[in-house]
């Protein structure tokens, strides 16, 4: 909760709004796939990594930190993408920019749950 309400509250809304930005002169199909991908883009593994770094941090797990939570990520990602693509699709063509981060939050925080689980899932 502490890493969403200061970091991710500040990165996520500003990559949104970049993502308007880069997208306002597209029309039609290419700006909803645009906007879409984007936001994909930055939920990559990296992100998912990062993500799996937080809660072994905070859950006091330092040697479990390792390489190996980029390979998880990786398969967290890749498995997760057609449900992404949809999630990521309607948050960002079907929500108003202000209400944008609180789709996103929601969506992340049920992710978080299968981004604990992809460890077990994919180890």
């Amino acid at each position: 909760m502490c890493i969403g309400a200061t970091f991710y509250a500040f990165e996520i809304p500003n990559y949104f709004d970049w993502i308007v930005k880069t997208t306002q002169f597209r029309k039609g199909a290419k700006a909803t796939l645009s906007k879409t991908i984007l936001a994909i883009a930055y939920f990559n593994p990296l992100w998912v990594a990062r993500h799996l770094l937080f809660i072994k941090l905070f859950s006091g797990q330092f040697e479990a930190i390792g390489f190996n939570l980029l390979e998880i990520a990786f398969w967290s990602f890749l498995v997760n993408i057609p449900i992404s693509f949809m999630a990521n699709y309607i948050i960002q063509n079907r929500f108003r920019l202000k209400w944008r981060f609180l789709g996103s939050a929601v969506f992340s925080a049920l992710m978080a749950i299968y981004y604990a689980l992809s460890e077990t899932i994919f180890s």
